[in-house]
């Protein structure tokens, strides 16, 4: 399966944070046969093993996030309409007349649609404003409370956008949840190369869960792994549209990102600054490539390496991306060939990974 037929499957898989089991089960079944070991953890973690050549005390950690934005079901009124809280980043500003999905506790799927107000009879007042979310309603199609628990939609269930992916001209592609089904169709390509020519040192590939929520599962999965060095796989924010032209250099179709610089400096005060021996190898494995690095510094946005460097002693961490418009709106659009160029060097990286790689700053 190629890179392109692999995240349309996983971005068409609806999986909040939290619930991400239908596509921890994609991503199990597609790295069974690309590991020598294959489990998950508590948290739900997806941990797949390949083993180096030679036995080494160094490790690699390679991780993308399953898990995707959404809202929960706050409460249900007593006409059948829902109303919901945020996971994680979702722009409310979006949301008026949005196709969405529910998960049932059947793990069945309800559609449904967030209501607006008509259009022919929106006074002025109302034209520009943006709703909060805890003023916006689901519309399921129920008449009354009952039906919808009869459909198995009950407080805390998982709601979504509607999945859909979109191909557009120059092998670009719309999508909901390129973040980060993207960076989970990346490292199955990175299994798949490794498990034929093996590395220097253990590689752990890892889909990560509830990074929307918080940036909570690479950690725990970091912690039971200690590696030595760790490559988080994840979108960056594209700023070639004319909306955002000038706020960053990242450019469709321009290659992969190294990031070099993330904080986020609204509730979670977290970010990285790459290991500089990191940075080294990607740019090495960059130029023996012949792949353009694009690079970025940016405050507002992280990565769950943001924690995990955190782990242990201290765990030498580097964000590496590919460049994406419109994040967070379920129409977030990329373009293949930076995908798979990220795919080619996170191999590389993780070929070239020295056995005898020293850690420590300073040495």
């Amino acid at each position: 399966m190629k890179i392109d037929e692999r995240l349309e499957k996983y971005c068409l898989i609806p999986a909040l944070s939290g619930f991400e089991e239908p596509i921890m089960q994609a991503l199990l079944k597609d790295l069974k046969e690309f590991s020598d070991e294959l489990r998950t953890d508590t948290l739900g973690n997806v941990i797949a093993t390949i083993k180096s050549k030679k036995p080494t005390k160094n490790s690699l950690m390679i991780f993308a996030h399953m898990d995707q934005i959404g809202m929960v079901v706050k409460s249900i009124n007593a006409a059948g309409f829902l109303t919901v809280e945020r996971v994680g980043g979702v722009p409310e500003r979006i949301l008026a007349g949005k196709a969405v999905v529910i998960q049932t506790e059947n793990k069945e799927i309800v559609n449904g649609v967030i209501g607006t107000f008509p259009h022919h009879f929106t006074p002025d007042d109302k034209k520009y404003v943006v709703q909060p979310v805890g003023n916006i309603y689901i519309d399921i199609g129920a008449k009354n409370q009952s039906e919808v628990l009869k459909m198995g939609v009950n407080i805390g269930a998982p709601v979504m956008y509607e999945p859909a992916f979109r191909k557009l001209a120059n092998k670009r592609v719309a999508a909901t949840s390129m973040d980060d089904r993207g960076g989970c169709a990346v490292i199955v390509e990175v299994a798949k190369a490794l498990f034929k020519s093996r590395p220097n040192v253990d590689v752990y590939i890892v889909g990560s869960v509830q990074e929307e929520f918080n940036l909570r599962g690479a950690m725990v999965a970091a912690q039971q792994l200690l590696p030595t060095a760790a490559i988080s796989i994840d979108l960056a924010v594209a700023c070639d549209t004319p909306d955002m032209n000038g706020k960053n250099s990242l450019t469709l179709g321009a290659g992969p990102v190294m990031g070099m610089y993330s904080f986020h400096g609204r509730g979670t005060l977290n970010g990285l600054i790459p290991h500089p021996k990191m940075v080294s190898l990607v740019v090495s494995a960059a130029n023996s490539l012949g792949i353009s690095l694009q690079r970025h510094a940016s405050v507002g946005a992280l990565t769950d390496a943001s924690y995990v460097q955190l782990v242990g002693n201290g765990v030498a961490c580097i964000d590496l991306a590919w460049p994406t418009r419109y994040t967070h709106t379920g129409i977030e659009t990329s373009q293949i060939s930076d995908l798979e160029e990220l795919a080619k060097l996170v191999t590389n990286v993780a070929q070239i990974f020295p056995a005898n790689f020293e850690p420590a700053r300073g040495k």
